[in-house]
This record gives C-alpha cells, sequence and structure tokens, in this order.
C-alpha cells in the first residue's frame, strides 16, 4: 500500500515538473525568438485586420528589457510587466545584439507610458522631420506619394473579441451594409510600398512638423485616421517618439486570422491570410 501512494506522489511531482519545464521553455522561446501577438484594433488595416494572429520576430532588432514578455489578463486580475521582470536590464536607451530597423518596418513595440504593446508602421528615423500635409505624409521635406487604388470594403458589423465596428467614409452604414474607405499605396523613401486608407479630413491630416529625436522612430498606422500613434503626444492617448530600447519585434508574417468574436469559430476563418507575409 505504501508503496502504491508513493508511486501516486512521484506522478505527481513528475506532472509538476513537466508542467513547470514546458512553461520555462516557453516563456525563453518567447523572450529571445518569437512572440504571439493578436491584432485588437483596425489601426493597420488593410495590411492587418481584426483577428490577425502573428509571431513577432524578436531576434530582428536585438534585445532589451522590452523583449521579456507581459502578462496582462484583466478578468483574472493578472497584471505581470516586462518591467516586473527583466527592470533589471532597464539602462538607457541601448539593447544586446541591437540591429537596426528599417523604413517601412511593420514593428511591435512597448508603448513609453501605459507599457502595453503597439503594432504600426515605421516611417520616421533619428534625425528625420515628419510632417502631414493634407493627407499626405512628408519625409524630409518630401512627399512620399500615393497613388489612388481604389476602396478598401468590408462589412459593418462588430470585429473581434472586442467587438468595435469600423469607421466608414461613405457615411453612417447599418449592420451588414458595405463600409468603404478611399485606398491609396504609399511609397517610402527606400522603395517600400504598402496600402494605406483614407476615411475624411481630420485634424491629423495636417500637423506642424515633428523632428525625431537620437535613439528614436515615428510610427503610423496605415489606417491613417483611425490610428492613435506618433502624431500624438504620449499625453494625449498618442505614442509620440518611440525609444529604441522599446522595440520588441518585426512583425513577419500572418499565422492565422479568424473575423469572428472567438478564433473557435472556424466558419469565420480566414484561410486566404493563413501564413501571409506581413508587407
Amino acid at each position: 500500500m505504501a508503496a502504491k501512494e508513493e508511486k501516486k506522489q512521484n506522478a505527481i511531482v513528475e506532472t509538476i515538473k513537466t508542467v513547470v519545464y514546458a512553461l520555462l521553455i516557453a516563456g525563453v522561446f518567447r523572450t529571445l525568438f518569437f512572440q504571439p501577438f493578436w491584432i485588437p484594433s483596425g489601426s493597420m488595416k488593410e495590411t492587418l485586420l481584426v483577428g490577425d494572429f502573428l509571431f513577432v520576430n524578436k531576434m530582428a532588432y536585438g534585445y532589451s528589457y522590452a523583449s521579456c514578455p507581459s502578462l496582462v489578463m484583466p478578468r483574472f486580475g493578472v497584471n505581470v510587466d516586462a518591467k516586473d521582470i527583466c527592470g533589471v536590464f532597464d539602462r538607457g536607451n541601448g539593447r544586446l545584439f541591437g540591429g537596426e530597423p528599417e523604413r517601412g518596418d511593420v514593428v511591435v513595440f512597448r508603448h513609453p507610458v501605459s507599457g502595453r504593446d503597439y503594432i504600426k508602421r515605421l516611417v520616421g528615423l533619428p534625425g528625420d522631420s515628419i510632417q502631414m500635409r493634407e493627407g499626405i505624409v512628408f519625409i524630409n521635406d518630401k512627399a512620399a506619394p500615393q497613388e489612388p487604388a481604389g476602396f478598401f470594403e468590408e462589412t459593418m458589423e462588430p470585429q473581434g473579441p472586442e467587438g468595435r465596428r469600423p469607421r466608414c467614409s461613405n457615411g453612417a452604414v447599418g449592420d451588414g451594409g458595405v463600409c468603404r474607405k478611399a485606398r491609396a499605396i504609399e511609397t517610402l523613401p527606400g522603395g517600400v510600398k504598402h496600402p494605406v486608407l483614407d476615411i475624411g479630413r481630420q485634424a491629423s491630416d495636417s500637423t506642424g512638423v515633428y523632428r525625431v529625436p537620437e535613439g528614436h522612430f515615428f510610427f503610423m498606422g496605415d489606417n491613417r485616421d483611425n490610428s492613435a500613434d506618433s502624431r500624438l503626444a504620449q499625453q494625449v492617448q498618442g505614442v509620440g517618439f518611440v525609444p529604441y530600447a522599446n522595440l520588441i519585434g518585426r512583425a513577419d508574417r500572418i499565422m492565422f486570422s479568424s473575423a469572428g468574436r472567438s478564433m473557435l469559430f472556424f466558419w469565420t476563418w480566414r484561410a486566404d491570410r493563413f501564413f501571409k507575409a506581413v508587407e
């Protein structure tokens, strides 16, 4: 009887050890190589849609304190921040094995104030001057040309787990209707081409000149009129200039995509986006 009880206890210990080892391996993998990221909002449409699931390449830019994963689960009262784990490495604005981001990269970074993970397109490099003039971005006083490319259309309905409805350029659209935005192909200095969307004229279409400090970067969403990005200061819901140390990694490829409220709703899966490159 004692032997049977001892065998049972050993089995429990082995199970616990297996779970702990698995969590450690997953933690190391997520910290050093690839971090999963689920697109919660429409700020990067059409490049990234609500419900796209991708892995962030952490090797692209090297490592900093921001490379440590955050674990935020409000429903369960869990809020473990990267600084709670790796704050000791938050020294200056450097990186270990640092690589230089390139203009046009789609980057996941840590918000300088809230600490939340954001994903945007890198538009401005250190030393650049950036300005929006009537919806056109000027980099070092030269326009990034936009070529009209029809419209981006989607169904008006709640999107993703948060149930957000899209904004449209064709006025008020009821559920089930076609929500339309003007679409253009923008070419950044260096030759990166990507789609941008326009909903209508608003304050962020024309701005003052932003001069990107050394060691910082300027980010914008491709869905220009629906993006809280570097055009807004950190104190007013934007991200301002993002320090080099706050970069987490580069988004290279969409692995999975679901248009529904849950990834379990298989009838909402977007099979045409599986393994699609992020450009």
